[in-house]
């Protein structure tokens, strides 16, 4: 049986194929159209699902959509016409979604929908590999639920409780994300950065923003939230209740905006770990399964594991929108069949587009950019690109399939070696061009991590932090308050990316890479091999390793930028963005 899952028209659209309960593609179409947070149909990702299984759309047998579309409405009816909106209204449509699913990628079986925060907790927990477990979920809204708690068995899922809008976790971090100066809806992970900066000389501020209620309730008070009115996150009232003028966005950083990023984490840690407490008296579980976009805030997911009342927590890797795509194709799955997808644990997320040694050997020699070629001798590429690593220079890798979610987990990675003392200045000032208080996430491998972490369990999916323990010294991706968001790496999901590691560590005694995303700031993450040599092109990265081959910067010809460049490649500032989201406000519509 083969099901599509698919999550669009707001942000994060994706796809996925789950084919006889085996989750066998996923990806975003940001990935395709190098539009950050495409929110279109996805058109190009579903063609990639399809072709990935040698398939038809013929072939499909359902179509799941992420959430309903006639509940969504009716909430936004509530909120009201947003601030200079289509006159035409399209967002009434309520059948555009199952409308264009047919029209546009000329589908013509049955279509099953899903509410938002039931396809957000199917993600987690019909991927998790437990056979019970208590759920939570945390975003901005769905259609109108915000926060949903549940309890799972087998293949059933039940939500008992909800909180919704504009009562919202996720919009609180958005209001101050704004404040702060950072977009809203895609700069809150920097919130969460930019926190261990700061004292948590705040709090009380906060939490007059949110009142906790009895159960897993909560509010906003909303006197201090504007977003109602679609012009910004925050009132009047916010900026009177801080005593400071909001941070213009790209403006320098003062302690105070360090001391407000802190404590709105904190107070966020302290409702999440009250209502996990709550919820683990209402279901009689150890395991605990979390989803939304509040999920793939890895600092309180650690704080919840380490202080919180579970035992085991797992965290849906592409934890946003655009996971839900999954939850809705495992849905599906269970109403056609009665049975669960898989009793195993998600192992990876390696499910995006893959290219050969000769796909890319022929695009190099069409380009004409000189590379050295290992095929057939990959202990050799190993021990080139420690080579770069050990002499200091950053490298774009990219091997086998694309991850699906927003963190790279070694197939399309910018990598370096951890011990230099300028990596992390020089990675964000050069490199991703981004804000220098941007800490960098380590891969590790599996065996090894216990040595070097305060982590003694696998994390592959880079969703929780953790102290750094070792004796080695780390700058590079050890934050200020010593703690670190690793990636454990097995031979078993990753063996090229392990073999690095293990190369690595034979020659340095270090079992531990920088791994950050393959892009630039305000760029989607590499997909093709095109996008990886123009990606270098905009940056400062030494040298790309692309399946089997090795392209250096210092060997190629002095007009390659110029070259790159003229290939269609346009900054995302100057693209037509189809679904970007205000960088000011919450869109709701």
């Amino acid at each position: 049986m083969n099901i599509i899952g698919i999550s669009a028209y707001y942000h994060e659209s994706s796809c996925c194929l789950l084919q006889d309960g085996k989750l066998i593609a996923a990806a975003s179409e940001e990935r395709f159209t190098r539009v950050k947070h495409d929110a279109s149909l996805p058109l190009l990702a579903f063609q990639f699902c399809l072709d990935r299984a040698g398939l038809g759309v013929e072939d499909v047998d359902c179509v799941a959509y992420y959430e309903s579309p006639r509940k969504k409405v009716s909430r936004q009816l509530w909120t009201g016409q947003p601030s200079g909106g289509d006159a035409g209204l399209p967002w009434l449509d309520v059948d555009r979604p199952f409308r264009e699913i047919r029209e546009r990628l000329g589908y013509e079986g049955r279509i099953e929908s899903f509410d938002h925060h039931l396809s957000h907790a199917a993600a987690a927990y019909l991927f998790s590999g437990f056979a019970d477990a208590a759920v939570m979920t945390f975003d901005g809204v769905g259609e109108w639920a915000t926060t949903s708690y549940g309890r799972a068995n087998g293949s059933s899922i039940e939500l008992f409780e909800y909180v919704d809008f504009p009562n919202s976790l996720g919009l609180l971090y958005s209001t101050i994300t704004a404040y702060l100066g950072f977009r809203v809806n895609s700069a809150e992970y920097k919130v969460m950065g930019l926190a261990p900066y700061g004292k948590p000389l705040h709090t009380d501020k906060i939490r007059e923003l949110v009142a906790e209620g009895p159960g897993g309730q909560y509010a906003l008070n909303m006197a201090y939230f504007d977003f109602l009115a679609g012009e910004r996150m925050y009132s009047d009232a916010l900026v009177e209740l801080f005593g400071e003028p909001a941070r213009q966005p790209e403006s320098e950083l003062a302690p105070f905006h360090n001391d407000v990023a802190r404590s709105m984490q904190v107070v966020l840690e302290e409702i999440l770990l009250a209502k996990a407490r709550y919820l683990r008296e209402q279901v009689d579980s150890p395991n605990l399964c979390m989803a939304g976009g509040v999920a793939l805030n890895c600092v309180a997911n650690g704080r919840i594991l380490q202080d919180g009342p579970f035992e085991r927590l797992f965290v849906q890797p592409a934890a946003g929108d655009a996971g839900s795509c999954l939850g809705a194709a495992a849905l599906a799955h269970v109403r056609l069949t009665g049975r669960r997808p898989s009793d195993t644990p998600l192992e990876h997320v390696y499910l995006g587009p893959s290219y050969t040694a000769d796909e890319v050997g022929e695009l190099l020699e069409d380009m004409g950019l000189p590379a050295l070629d290992f095929r057939g001798k990959e202990n050799a590429l190993l021990e080139a690109v420690v080579d770069r690593l050990v002499a200091g220079k950053v490298i774009g890798w990219f091997h086998g399939a694309m991850e699906f979610g927003p963190r790279a987990l070694g197939s399309r990675s910018i990598i370096a070696d951890p011990r230099f003392e300028d990596m992390r200045e020089r990675l964000n000032r050069l490199v991703k061009k981004r804000e220098a208080f941007r800490p960098f996430a380590p891969s590790v491998l599996e065996e090894e991590a216990a040595r070097h972490f305060k982590l003694d369990h696998p994390s592959p999916f880079m969703l929780e932090t953790c102290q750094v323990a070792s004796e080695i010294a780390m700058p590079a991706i050890t934050h200020v308050d010593g703690s670190a968001r690793p990636q454990t790496v097995s031979a078993a999901s990753n063996p090229r990316y392990a073999a690095l590691l293990k190369a690595f560590h034979r020659r340095t005694g270090c079992p531990v890479i920088v791994n950050t995303s393959f892009n630039v700031r305000r760029e989607p993450i590499v997909c093709t091999p095109d996008d990886a040599l123009m990606c270098m092109a905009n940056s400062e990265i030494d040298a790309v390793v692309l399946q089997d081959h090795i392209v250096d910067r210092d060997a190629l010809p002095s007009q390659w930028t110029t070259l790159l460049r003229s290939m269609n490649f346009f900054p995302y500032e100057q693209q037509n963005v189809r679904g970007e989201t205000s960088p000011t406000v919450y869109t709701f519509f």
